[in-house]
């Protein structure tokens, strides 16, 4: 095998790498031409090969990266559906099923649609690389966060229009209808309610119509007796009668 003075970098290179890296980014990062990087990778991945190692360096496109064995598939396969790496929780699983189908979308609104505080679980999920800041809402200039590429990578997706349809997992029409209706027919306070012990208190207008109406009540007794005095007694009757 290549000198290690060139091959134990490369190795550990590789292995805190999570892309491919190309020959010359590596060459550069050991400031070594990048023939004798490219050379020292052939001979590593066929040394590798050679002793039966678990893993195999396999050249990607323009990179290189450490690849488990398929023949260890069902080893690793096993070990990941027996729960060996930790899994969300449900309210996890809720929150990131509420930004996969509504991204961009804010911190608040997750939460008003959950009807919970989000923030932990929202930190859970970014601390994981599942979610990823997406800029800042033109109207509130709140953060948005939309699911990342890694999420994509652990759900099996190359792009989110393969998300399953939400519409069959929703109530039916009729049930949301009637629920919908019922809100309808609840009272609102101010609005069709039943009286209070307090509602009979005038409102400034009918204060002022009734004043009205009581000061046109008590004018009236006033006018009769001005009408009465007005009409002239019977020896002024008289008097007006004579012929002149």
């Amino acid at each position: 095998m290549t000198d290690t003075t060139i091959t134990a970098p490369l190795e550990a290179l590789l292995l805190m790498a999570t892309e491919p890296m190309g020959a010359a980014e590596l060459a550069q990062a050991l400031d070594v031409p990048t023939p004798v990087v490219w050379e020292a990778l052939e001979e590593m991945a066929r040394f590798y090969d050679e002793t039966g190692r678990g893993f195999e360096l396999r050249q990607v496109g323009e990179g290189w990266r450490y690849y488990t064995r398929p023949e260890h598939h069902e080893v690793i396969a096993h070990w990941v559906l027996e729960g060996q790496q930790s899994r969300l929780s449900q309210a996890a699983l809720e929150t990131l099923a509420v930004v996969a189908y509504l991204q961009p979308i804010s911190r608040s609104r997750v939460g008003s649609i959950r009807g919970v505080n989000v923030d932990g679980v929202m930190r859970t999920l970014a601390t994981r690389g599942l979610i990823e800041e997406a800029g800042h809402s033109e109207e509130t200039g709140a953060m948005l966060w939309r699911t990342s590429p890694l999420f994509l990578e652990k759900m099996g997706y190359t792009t989110l229009d393969q998300l399953p349809p939400i519409a069959p997992h929703l109530p039916e029409a009729s049930l949301l209808e009637a629920e919908l209706a019922g809100l309808a027919e609840t009272p609102v306070a101010g609005e069709d309610g039943p009286m209070s012990e307090n509602s009979e208190i005038p409102t400034a207008e009918q204060a002022a119509e009734w004043a009205e109406a009581e000061a046109s009540e008590s004018a009236q007794p006033d006018d009769v007796e001005m009408a009465a005095d007005e009409v002239p007694d019977q020896d002024e009757l008289d008097r007006l009668s004579e012929p002149s």
